[in-house]
Order: C-alpha cells, then sequence, then structure tokens
C-alpha cells in the first residue's frame, strides 16, 4: 500500500516561481502541488476550500505579508510552513521572525536563474517539505509558546546588572556538541534561553542554509543571557558561549594547548548536508573525548548518529531528545537505533543537563 502523496500550496507573489515549483513538484511522486497563490488572501480562499498539507510562503508579498499569514495560520489551524525567502540580509532577518513563529524550514529562491535553482536547489525543496510533512504541529505550536516565554524571562534577566562572570576566564576542559535539524531552531532557542551565563562552552549544528545561520544567532544573542554567535575559524570554545555552524561550511573543533578552537572549512556534503552534524562530532569525539557531552535534537535522517557513537566510544557522555517533545523524531532515533544515546531526555531537560554538566567535576 502506497503513502498518500504530501499535497502542497504554493504562495508566492512571483509568477515565475510559482511556475517553476509547480513544474518540478509535479515530477516528484511524493508530492501534489494542488495549488498556487500570488498572496495569502487568495491563499486563504484556496485553503478554505481544500487545506493542504504542507505549505511553501514567501515572506515579502503585497497586501498580507508572509509573517501575518503564517501567524493567523498558526492560530487557526497550526499546518507546515516551509519559507521560500531570499539570500538577503533583510530576507534573512525576516525569515527568523517566520521561525519564531512556527514555520519549520527554509528553502531558497533562485541565485542565478531558474536552471541553476532547478539543478542545485530542487533536492533541498523535496527534503524540506517531505522534513514538513513529519512535524508534530501540535508539538511545534507548544514548542514556541514555550521560547517565546523563555524569550522574555532571558531577556529580562539579561537586562539587570551582573558583574562579569568569573568562569569566562576558567580552563575550556569541557565542552558540548549540539546537532539538530527540523524543528531546531525552536528547540536552540528554548535550550540556549534557560542556560545560565556560567555554562559550559557550546558548539552547534543547525541544518540552515548560507546567510541564515547569521541572523539567527543574533537573535539568539539578543535574548540569551549567554554569548551566541556565528562560528569564524579561530573562535575560542569558552564557557558563556555557543558557536553555531555558518550554513554553507562545515565546523570542526580542534585543541591548541589547553583551548578547544573551532574551524570553519569548505567541503562535500556529508549525510546530504554542509554543516553536518556528523563533521562536528567526530572531530568533538577526536580532540575533546571523554570531556565532552554530546546531544542530538529533533531533525530528519540520520545525520549525526554515527558522529555520537564515536563520541560515546571515546568516552564522553551523550544523549538525545526523546520522542514525545521532538517535531520529528529522526536523527534522535538512529542515534538510539546505533546505540549511541546513554540518555534520552524532554526537551524541557536539556538546559539543565547541560547546566548540571558544566558544574561536575
Amino acid at each position: 500500500m502506497t503513502s498518500p502523496k504530501i499535497r502542497v500550496l504554493i504562495v508566492d507573489d512571483s509568477a515565475v516561481v510559482r511556475q517553476v515549483l509547480t513544474a518540478f513538484l509535479g515530477h516528484c511522486q511524493e508530492i501534489d502541488v494542488i495549488g498556487a497563490a500570488s498572496d495569502p488572501i487568495f491563499a486563504m480562499a484556496k485553503m478554505n476550500q481544500d487545506w493542504p498539507d504542507v505549505i511553501v510562503l514567501d515572506v515579502e508579498m503585497p497586501r498580507m505579508d508572509g509573517i501575518t499569514f503564517l501567524k493567523k495560520i498558526m492560530s487557526v489551524r497550526p499546518t507546515p510552513v516551509v519559507i521560500c525567502s531570499t539570500l538577503t540580509e533583510k530576507g534573512a532577518e525576516t525569515t527568523m521572525q517566520a521561525l519564531a513563529a512556527g514555520a519549520v524550514g527554509i528553502v531558497t529562491k533562485p541565485k542565478a536563474g531558474l536552471k541553476s535553482f532547478l539543478e542545485d536547489d530542487s533536492g533541498d525543496i523535496v527534503h524540506a517539505i517531505k522534513a514538513a510533512a513529519l512535524t508534530d504541529m501540535r508539538r511545534m505550536k507548544a514548542m514556541t509558546m514555550a521560547s517565546h516565554a523563555a524569550a522574555v524571562k532571558s531577556h529580562h534577566q539579561s537586562s539587570q546588572p551582573t558583574s562579569a562572570p568569573s568562569a569566562l576566564a576558567a580552563t575550556t576542559d569541557r565542552l558540548v556538541a549540539i546537532g539538530t535539524s527540523t524543528g531546531g531552531t525552536q528547540a536552540l532557542e528554548v535550550v540556549l534561553t534557560h542556560l545560565p551565563r556560567v555554562s559550559p562552552g557550546i558548539v552547534i549544528v543547525q541544518h540552515m542554509p548560507e546567510k541564515f545561520t547569521g541572523a539567527f544567532a543574533a537573535r539568539l544573542n539578543g535574548i540569551c543571557q549567554i554569548e551566541v554567535k556565528e562560528a569564524v575559524s579561530g573562535d575560542r570554545v569558552i564557557p558563556g558561549r555557543a558557536l553555531i555552524a555558518p550554513g554553507g561550511k562545515h565546523m570542526t573543533v580542534i585543541r591548541s594547548g589547553a583551548q578547544y578552537i573551532a574551524e570553519v572549512q569548505d567541503g562535500p556534503l556529508v549525510n546530504r548536508h554542509r554543516p553536518s552534524v556528523d563533521v562536528l562530532f567526530r572531530s568533538v569525539a577526536k580532540y575533546a573525548g571523554k570531556n565532552a557531552l554530546g546531544i542530538i535534537m529533533t531533525g530528519m535522517g540520520d545525520d549525526g548518529a554515527r558522529g555520537l557513537r564515536d563520541m560515546l566510544a571515546a568516552g564522553a557522555r551523550t544523549a538525545g531528545q526523546d520522542e514525545k517533545t521532538c517535531v520529528v523524531y529522526g536523527m534522535p532515533k538512529e542515534a538510539v537505533k546505533l546505540g549511541a544515546v546513554q540518555q534520552e531526555l524532554p526537551l524541557e531537560s536539556i538546559a539543565g543537563l547541560i547546566e548540571q554538566y558544566g558544574k561536575a567535576n
């Protein structure tokens, strides 16, 4: 018995983008494009007659912007939304707003014409739609609300005058490596906004296109007590700082004396991704060994599962987000199958695990 096709609605003010996406997705056996609309008003009229499984949504449109439309969808009938965004600074900032409002993924618009769009990015579009279709929207809505509450609380706490934490000058003996994908932007917000300023150094791979990780890191940095930044080669992994791998680049960790240093480099796709969680985890296994904690979180696919197993074999502690709190229970599930996860725990407990790990002798 074959699985039902994923029913997709495309909402974009560009007739060319609508035509290209409709034509390409129409050749995918697992996807059925049930319609295309030039703006959210037309889209809502179509949806009231035939509600889609997944919406591919532009964020800059006439009559009603994509963010307003997204919030309306989430309040009326939560539905997986994949944002179709441009590779611009403004587009990245708007996309972060969309992810915070409950969107589950990002695809980028043509960078160099329609031909390259189809040749270079079509697999990413299909992957994003498939991941979106697997999303637990009930969990996504709850997590979005939790992340908003945590952000407000953390922003209030970080605005209070405090002395600089002495732990920032401490040794970098321990570090935490986190890997995540679909649903990860909201999940990371929940985790990082709950961490105190004195926390172990953290390195993160979140599957996200280039240009968007900088805006994502800046958003988190503004609402967290710890420093959050997009990594560049040479950045030290120090207490009170989280480094996020830049989209389109791999990130590894090396050791220089008593210090851990992030390295950012090009390289082939690994498990369909660049940055790849496996690439990060394997470097942590090699250079940090037993002085690391590896955490694999919500996401589709198996990226990070084998790298987490390598970390465990090197003596690291390992953990995975549990099925109940994952938006997509894919990456943690594959890690569990490999025996790479020492403990599974809910999203709400991961910040506490990191904090306790930093305090342990």
